[in-house]
C-alpha cells in the first residue's frame, strides 16, 4: 500500500484537545507521523499514512469528540 499524506481541517483548539487525540493517533496502525498546527486558523492536522485511510483517521478523531474535514 502506498504512503500518503492527508490534511484535515479540525476543531482541535489547544494542547488539551491535542492530548485527547494523541494516544489514538500514536497507537493507530498505519500512521507513521502526525502533527496538528493549532496556530493556524483551520487547526490543520497532517497525517503521514502507511496504510491507514482518510476515513479511518476521520473516524478516530470523531471517536475522541472532535471534527476532521479532509482538505482537498
Amino acid at each position: 500500500m502506498e504512503n500518503k499524506e492527508f490534511q484535515f481541517k479540525t476543531n482541535l483548539n489547544c494542547g488539551g484537545c491535542v492530548s485527547k487525540v494523541k494516544p489514538g493517533l500514536d497507537q493507530a496502525a498505519g500512521i507513521s507521523e502526525w502533527d496538528v498546527n493549532i496556530t493556524n486558523a483551520d487547526k490543520i492536522l497532517t497525517v503521514k499514512s502507511e496504510g491507514i485511510t482518510e476515513e479511518e483517521i476521520i473516524a478516530l478523531i470523531k471517536s475522541k469528540g472532535f471534527k476532521a474535514e479532509p482538505i482537498v
